[in-house]
């Protein structure tokens, strides 16, 4: 079986990823390994922002036969020119919460009709594998954001987002419901294609 470091502070996205991921990796976090460090994401794009925390733990367990895994992850709002995008987590301030970014959300977008209020989740997943190689892949859905809270399950944005090919928003879904279909899915459906291909 595989060990998978996964390059994440945030409980919440290290619980979906172990999900995801299944019986078929052991999955660990920096915590399980003793790491605690603040890594400083100031790439401009997913890409850039995924890589930069998959090579900062590379030296790290340097000799240890396991893959790095990070992700970085955002809500890309259509006519806010694609914001808050890399930016989703710190949108509403650099201590923000998942409740003030969404505040802010939805007063920017007060007056916004629903036809122009589309969005995409967008996560891309970088991994460094045993032998130094770097694999990248992306997963996206699109949807709306909602006028109002929709849901209070999940995380981040959830609460807002009506995904589009099921017409339902995420803050409703159950974990496993969202589980199959979100972006982060999609992602992590094409990083463990990109790992059985590797390995």
């Amino acid at each position: 079986m595989r060990t998978i470091l996964l390059a994440t502070g945030n409980p919440d996205k290290a619980r979906e990823l172990k999900t995801m991921l299944g019986a078929d990796f052991e999955v660990k976090t920096m915590k399980d390994f003793g790491i605690d460090i603040d890594i400083i994401e100031d790439g401009q794009t997913y890409e850039a922002n995924a890589l930069i925390k998959v090579r900062a733990l590379q030296p790290l367990v340097k000799g240890k036969d396991l893959i790095i895994m990070g992700d970085d992850s955002g809500l890309s709002v259509d006519c806010l020119n694609g914001a808050p995008g890399i930016y989703s987590a710190r949108y509403a301030g650099e201590e923000a919460t998942y409740a003030d970014n969404n505040k802010k959300l939805l007063k920017e977008m007060a007056d916004v009709p629903e036809m122009n209020r589309g969005a995409a989740f967008i996560t891309v997943i970088a991994m460094i594998l045993p032998d130094g190689r770097e694999l990248c892949c992306e997963g996206l859905v699109r949807g709306k954001i909602a006028f109002d809270y929709c849901g209070v399950g999940g995380f981040g944005y959830d609460p807002l987002f009506i995904h589009e090919a099921s017409g339902r928003c995420y803050g409703d879904m159950t974990k496993a419901e969202k589980n199959r279909l979100s972006h982060r899915a999609v992602a992590i459906a094409k990083a463990r294609e990109l790992l059985n291909q590797a390995l």
